[in-house]
């Protein structure tokens, strides 16, 4: 059985410029994975930029799987339609966590992960000390999809008796 690292919590801040799935508009949901979970937001109704502002919270045990993210529009009549997809890599926001912190200013961006071929990053995402805490912000463009990102931050929840990430 697999030891838990800690816990993530993912703040759905908002969609941008999300695709049309209804008439003119949709009504835009958003489901997380990880592993064997599964956690989904509320439907905001006819909005192609809806702010979402909810916060999800995963379990951590394997750091090399990424998290996925899939954006769907809620119908009452059929199967509900999807508006993309994305995916990021929680490794370098666990490098950041292992450096030791606490004496530098609040604010103060630890290090930067550039957008690549290999991740769904639409901009650069600044990984941050903020308020005593690891933050990372990120845009994510979303794939199979004409248009739409998804604005989140991700913060770390240390567990007692988890076996955590500074090694």
């Amino acid at each position: 059985m697999e030891e838990l690292l800690g816990l993530l919590r993912i703040h759905i801040h908002r969609g941008i410029n999300l695709a049309v799935r209804d008439v003119c508009t949709s009504d835009p949901y958003v489901i997380i994975r990880f592993a064997k979970q599964k956690l989904k937001t509320r439907v905001v109704n006819k909005n192609l930029n809806p702010e979402w502002n909810e916060d999800l919270t995963l379990s951590i045990v394997d750091p090399t799987i990424p998290v996925t993210l899939k954006v769907y529009d809620k119908d009452t009549f059929s199967l509900d339609d999807k508006m993309g997809d994305a995916e990021f890599d929680i490794r370098p926001f666990l490098e950041a966590l292992k450096l030791n912190l606490e004496d530098i200013p609040s604010g103060t961006i630890i290090t930067k992960v550039k957008p690549t071929r290999e991740n769904c990053l639409s901009e650069e995402s600044h990984i941050t000390w903020e308020n005593g805490k690891v933050v990372q912000q990120m845009f994510l463009r979303l794939r199979n999809v004409e248009s739409g990102e998804i604005e989140l931050s991700v913060e770390w929840i240390d567990v007692p008796g988890s076996k955590g990430v500074v090694k």
